[in-house]
């Protein structure tokens, strides 16, 4: 490992920690707001990240910068209209994700001018403005990623929040496949022609950078390179 890779590495660390730590606790606060208190009882709805780390979600941060954490438990007989109630609870994650990269988004967009006058031998300045274009980056693909509609991802309780009652049967494949179709998504786009996960996180997350920063995501990750002395 390089010098740029180790240093990049070192920043992500609490980046990722963070951002999955705000996205489960968004996930138990909502449950806890709409009346099941299974998050708080078991210990969820803290800033701990040990809590939350699942370790091939995690794993697949670092490597590929989107993944998951270890799901909150919720329990839908504690739910006045578990249906509906599920889908903002589901939604909670991503959200928070997305306010995230709004806020660290914003702040480039504020300071952008100086990034071109940046030492990247200067160790404080350099590190505050990757952690701030990392901490765009992850919660973008964060918060994309788990939108998709597959289990365990977020999205697919949305989907399955959204669905009539008798359309459910036909999905409930899913849930016994879930993961096997999500590792064959990220087989495909690391090794073959077929980007469906580049589709679905790295496009959008390119339109969002530019909405929340000025700028595409690419174009940050460019100056990021600069920074890490890559």
């Amino acid at each position: 490992m390089d010098t740029s890779s180790l240093k990049e590495f070192i920043l992500l660390i609490p980046v990722i920690l963070f951002s999955l730590t705000v996205h489960e606790v968004s996930h138990g606060y909502m449950a806890d707001r709409y009346g099941d208190p299974t998050a708080r009882a078991t210990g969820r709805l803290t800033l701990n990240p040990i809590a939350h780390l699942d370790p091939i979600g995690t794993l697949l941060l670092f490597i590929a910068h989107f993944g998951w954490a270890k799901p909150v438990m919720v329990n839908p007989y504690n739910l006045n209209d578990p249906k509906k109630d599920m889908i903002w609870i589901s939604l909670a994650g991503p959200g928070a994700n997305f306010a995230l990269a709004l806020v660290a988004g914003i702040i480039i967009r504020i300071t952008l001018p100086h990034l071109g006058m940046i030492d990247p031998s200067n160790l404080l300045t350099s590190s505050l403005y990757s952690i701030l274009i990392l901490t765009l980056q992850i919660n973008l693909a964060l918060g994309l990623f788990n939108l998709i509609p597959i289990p365990p991802l977020d999205g697919a309780k949305v989907l399955f929040g959204l669905l009539p009652y008798h359309m459910e049967d036909k999905f409930a494949w899913l849930e016994r496949y879930g993961m096997v179709v999500l590792l064959a998504l990220f087989v495909l786009d690391s090794f073959t022609p077929i980007k469906i996960i580049t589709l679905l996180i790295w496009l959008p997350a390119d339109l969002l950078s530019y909405l929340f920063s000025g700028r595409s995501l690419f174009y940050l990750l460019n100056i990021l390179s600069v920074l890490l002395g890559a």
